[in-house]
């Protein structure tokens, strides 16, 4: 059927009729001309009376095809990925962040990985999804050799998931404990009078003194009091195990009809934390001592620059708010229009998002520093890392506004809304991959709706051992691991397999293809981010990825007082370590498929299936379009059928 440059043969083709099915055949996409396999050869249009001497092919079932779902608007995609990356990362961890890291001169660092490894990164993921219409597995027929790339992400995805859902139960039940008055972690409560007047709780004067809030969060959320550690789980707390339930089954509610539930749901998840962080700024803004805790925020402390933490700081919380590595954009970006313009779509999103976190910084410095001038305390000591300063410290400021309830009802009700938004994305990168693997799923509603409820189902089930009297420790493991240097390792592959496997000038080329009308400013800008694809960014992940191994093996796990056992750190370690060595599991796995030397199998996995360049099928009019297979133009693989020479075809599953 082909020879060895990957041209068709000529036996079965009318004479003088190639050049014009050449040019037929190559794919229109919204309008736009794309060769089947993206190589855009130079092609002379022939007369057209010439079209009609084709060998004429057999035209796909238009019924066999499963056409995916689009977004209802540009909007609604811009929507639900600002709320995918806008989470409670934040809110909590970027003011953390600052104030840890030298105040206002962690912007100048953290800026510096925005721009040469978060946008870059963040362009890389949607351009791959859009443009390859598929979900974290499959868009990798550009690079087979990279597949367990997106093996790799299902299996990050995975985890945050089974975690990140337990802040949204957190965040449950201190919503539904706002309800009362006067707050029950306030002093006002009568349980909590003796407390605030004695300043200490415990049997030693030299224990530190303990507030409500804190008592409130470990003794009647948590339980963790009831537990030793790692080893002694204890029972499962079953207030929370109902709270957990709850939001599993919002989550599956909302995502029953996939985008097009979702994409309308995010016009209230997404933009109703905006209207709250004004009101706390407005209102914080109005009380004594908030100047005290801007200034904190803001004042910079230039030795800081020199420790490498800092800069691994950025780049972690970069990673953290982005959703870098995950599959959730690349799937969320797969069900885009194929001219989407993903240059704007990356500046919005990524601008958008860290100002995002650091508008939202006045907004918690000024409760902060009122609460210090409250307890006449240094702003640094009234905040507490990860999810204690969500649910100590912001409680505890809370409960010292005027018409606490009703803030306290804002404000959870925001964190709510900001991890949904959050866990949207990490859903759909899940669930687009498996529909992609099993594209019947998308035909049958009912088949569909019991996949998603068997998946939520088994999510709430793992995330009980979460819910138990030491299930903050297991969350605290899972939430150190499962985004840590397995995360760094998998976009790292992925910068250096786009750029260097698949081709750096290609992948522009396809950018430039997806936006048809391609403005003057979108070439030159790509010429930055080749720049930052090809060297800025891989070294710089290198250099964190170093920073990652020497932190970890020098510095102990620990929460609060308790330091996590090696066994426990073991373990954690393992969990990052099963997600990147997918690569070399499916990299092994696609060499083995491949004929030859080591090398020759090498370039034949690295080479792009030639359904990747027709594989966006959103519109039905594209859907009854076909690709004969003896005028595709690309190398490939000699394992390859005959079945996948008809790029329609394979993707339907039935013969050529």
């Amino acid at each position: 059927m082909h020879d060895k440059s990957g041209k068709g043969a000529a036996d079965g083709s009318s004479a003088g009729g190639g050049t014009a099915a050449a040019v037929q055949n190559s794919s229109h996409l919204n309008g736009h001309s794309v060769s089947p396999n993206g190589f855009n050869p130079a092609i002379t249009p022939a007369p057209p009376q010439q079209s009609d001497t084709r060998v004429p092919s057999p035209v796909p079932d238009p019924a066999a095809i499963i056409p995916r779902d689009q977004w209802g608007g540009k909007y609604e995609f811009l929507l639900s990925c600002i709320g995918y990356c806008v989470g409670l990362g934040n809110v909590w961890r970027f003011p953390y962040l600052c104030y840890r890291n030298g105040g206002g001169v962690f912007l100048i660092p953290y800026f510096i990985m925005l721009f040469v490894t978060g946008v870059p990164l963040f362009l890389m993921e949607l351009s791959l999804g859009q443009y390859g219409s598929a979900g974290p597995i499959m868009v990798w027929k550009c690079c087979p050799l990279l597949k367990g790339i997106g093996i790799g992400m299902l299996c990050v995805s995975t985890l945050v998931c089974l975690y990140y859902n337990v802040i949204i139960a957190w965040t449950f039940y201190y919503l539904g404990s706002s309800f009362q008055s006067p707050l029950p972690w306030s002093c006002d409560a009568i349980a909590n009078v003796a407390i605030c007047a004695n300043r200490t709780v415990g049997n030693s004067s030299s224990e530190r003194p303990r507030t409500p809030t804190e008592i409130f969060w470990n003794e009647k959320v948590l339980g963790v009091v009831n537990s030793e550690g790692l080893h002694d789980p204890g029972p499962v707390r079953w207030p929370l195990a109902l709270c957990l339930l709850a939001a599993w089954i919002i989550i599956f509610l909302c995502m029953l009809k996939g985008i097009r539930s979702s994409g309308k749901v995010v016009y209230v998840t997404a933009t109703f934390p905006y209207f709250v962080l004004v009101v706390l700024i407005i209102r914080g803004a109005t009380l004594e001592g908030s100047l005290q805790g801007v200034a904190f925020y803001l004042t910079p402390d230039w030795s800081r620059l020199a420790n490498a933490q800092v800069w691994n700081d950025a780049a972690s919380q970069i990673f953290y708010s982005l959703g870098i590595g995950v599959g959730g954009l690349l799937s969320m970006a797969s069900y885009n229009k194929f001219d989407n313009n993903v240059i704007r779509d990356t500046i919005v999103i990524t601008i958008g998002n860290c100002g995002t976190s650091f508008f939202a910084g006045f907004a918690i410095f000024s409760i902060l520093g009122h609460m210090a001038w409250r307890k006449g305390v240094p702003v640094g000591e009234v905040a507490d890392r990860g999810p204690g300063l969500a649910f100590v410290a912001y409680p505890e400021a809370l409960a010292l506004l005027p018409g606490s309830v009703f803030w306290s009802i804002m404000f959870f009700l925001m964190l709510f809304m900001l991890g949904v938004d959050t866990l949207f994305g990490n859903m759909e990168g899940i669930t687009t991959a498996v529909l992609d693997e099993f594209p019947n799923l998308r035909r049958n509603t009912f088949h569909k709706s019991l996949f998603l409820g068997g998946l939520c189902f088994t999510f709430y089930l793992m995330g009980l051992l979460l819910v138990t009297d030491g299930g903050i420790y297991w969350f605290t493991l899972i939430d150190s691991f499962s985004t840590s240097f397995g995360l760094i390792i998998i976009t790292l592959f992925m910068c250096i397999g786009i750029s260097f496997f698949y081709g750096i000038n290609q992948f522009c080329q396809d950018i430039i293809d997806m936006i048809c009308h391609c403005p003057p400013w979108c070439s030159k800008v790509l010429i930055y981010f080749k720049a930052c694809w090809v060297f800025c960014t891989p070294f710089l992940l290198l250099f964190i990825l170093i920073y990652i191994f020497l932190e970890m093996y020098n510095t102990p796990l620990h929460y609060g007082s308790y330091v996590y056992p090696r066994w426990g750190k073991g373990l954690g370690v393992c969990m990052g370590a099963t997600c990147c060595l997918q690569i070399l599991i499916w990299a092994v796995v696609a060499i083995s498929k491949e004929t030859g030397s080591l090398q020759e199998r090498f370039k034949k996995a690295i080479r792009p299936l030639n359904s990747w360049r027709v594989n966006n099928l959103n519109s039905a009019a594209r859907s009854q379009e076909h690709v004969e297979p003896e005028l595709v133009e690309a190398p490939y693989t000699v394992t390859l059928t005959d079945q996948d020479f008809t790029a329609m075809t394979w993707e339907m599953g039935s013969s050529a």
